[in-house]
């Protein structure tokens, strides 16, 4: 199996458009994974998110504010 930090390595080397169209597949091949597997890395996510809070490598940020950013960037 290749190494993560290679193949991110590499793609970050593509252009733009190539990039975005990695992106596209990586992202339409979550779509194939079932209910189990999404629920695994929903939750190992959620406690790699709350890892980082808790050591301060990220801070949490209130709804409201992500809202407003978002209603901000799509006008």
């Amino acid at each position: 199996m290749a190494d993560p930090a290679e193949v991110l390595k590499g793609a970050m080397s593509l252009s733009a458009d190539d990039r975005a169209a990695v992106a596209e597949k990586l992202l339409a091949s979550l779509d194939d994974l079932n209910e189990e597997e999404a629920e695994r890395l929903w939750a190992e996510e959620a406690l790699r998110r709350r890892e980082e809070c808790a050591s301060a490598r990220a801070k949490p940020v209130e709804s409201t504010d992500v809202a407003r950013k978002a209603k901000r960037l799509l006008r």
